[in-house]
């Protein structure tokens, strides 16, 4: 008896919510339908979105348009380009990197530090660059490390005594957001020889969070360098090994000269890419259309920085430092940092292409 009861209410339970639902059906509007040809092709979105932000003359337009449709059907094939996407996304990074609270102040040794000079800056990333290469840590993370040491110092005035907890502390939390499994923080202390005890290098994680407000996403010149990397590739059967690794050099060497901090990671990538190609064909023009179109900058706009990494590369600047020197020695880099570069680079070289 109690079992056909219970039977019944489930009935009429069933029946109820069935009775909503319907209610719930009919009072709901009609979904437009949409036929997929009217569905616009994101690609062509892109193109366009593109074209109107490269900074080229008119009668480049057509042409610069071609290039990046190129662009984009040549990376189809690699579902993690996001071909579709990739106007977007680097519209937004180009928007983040010069947001003001992103941004390192150009001369903060000059207005803010009293006991920190360009030279103990340099030595510290050049031993950053051994500590990453020490615990197997991204190229990702070093450059995310060096801009928050500069956002830091932009805003806060520390004795040079605490230069290298800083260091090792802005790479604690640089690790914490790029690596799967970061050092820790008696990690970070031990490779100081145990200058600084665990408890510093999380009272100073604290001080450098707060610092910085907690904007630790921010991009850099890697960030960049990978899409100019491919651009600068175009038309090669093979990707070519040593330009990438060149360009990783070169822009690893920026990190150590203060002069590069007034530049967008953006503009020092591209400057990166243009002495990697005068390195490797010094009697071509650096610079293409192509890389014009989807950088955004004219060879004019990169002389300054080219020219101070140039030197850098020549050890006309920062030859003390010693480490990213040594790293790219190395055969699985090919020995990239051996390469020279002629002494000048041609002044016509800096005049737009005519591609």
């Amino acid at each position: 008896m109690a079992d056909q009861e219970n039977a019944v209410r489930v009935t009429r339970l069933a029946k109820k919510r069935a009775a909503e639902a319907m209610v719930q059906q009919l009072q709901q509007p009609n979904k437009k339908r949409v036929v997929l040809s009217e569905i616009q092709d994101l690609c062509n979105v892109g193109i366009n979105q593109i074209e109107d932000k490269v900074f080229v003359s008119e009668p480049l337009r057509p042409k610069c348009k071609q290039i990046i449709k190129r662009e984009l059907k040549t990376s189809d094939d690699d579902p993690q380009m996001c071909t579709a996407y990739a106007s977007d996304i680097y519209d937004y990074l180009h928007q983040m990197e010069i947001e003001k609270k992103r941004r390192p102040l150009p001369d903060y040794l000059e207005k803010v530090q009293k006991d920190v000079s360009t030279n103990m800056r340099g030595v510290l990333v050049d031993w950053l660059v051994e500590v990453t290469d020490e615990y197997k840590l991204l190229s990702d993370t070093l450059y995310l490390a060096v801009s928050y040491i500069d956002r830091f110092l932009s805003v806060n005035v520390i004795p040079r005594k605490k230069l290298q907890l800083l260091g090792v502390t802005s790479m604690l939390i640089a690790a914490k957001y790029e690596e799967i499994k970061p050092p820790s923080a008696e990690d970070f202390a031990y490779i100081t020889d145990n200058t600084f005890t665990t408890k510093d290098v999380i009272n100073m994680e604290a001080s450098v969070l707060q610092s910085l407000k907690f904007e630790m996403g921010n991009p850099t010149t890697k960030t960049f360098l990978g899409r100019f990397t491919r651009i600068a590739q175009e038309g090669y059967e093979n990707p070519d090994l040593q330009l990438e690794f060149l360009g990783y050099y070169l822009a690893e060497l920026s990190l150590l000269d203060y002069n590069c901090v007034k530049f967008l990671p953006s503009l020092v990538a591209a400057a990166v890419i243009f002495l990697s190609r005068f390195t490797l064909q010094p009697k071509s023009h650096p610079w293409s259309l192509a890389l014009q179109c989807c950088s955004g900058y004219r060879p004019v706009d990169l002389k300054e920085c080219v020219l101070i990494i140039h030197d850098l590369q020549l050890s006309r600047r920062r030859s003390n430092l010693s480490a990213v020197r040594d790293k790219y020695k190395l055969h699985k880099f090919k020995c990239v940092s051996t390469l020279s570069s002629p002494l000048e680079i041609p002044d016509s070289f800096f005049e737009d292409t005519r591609e």
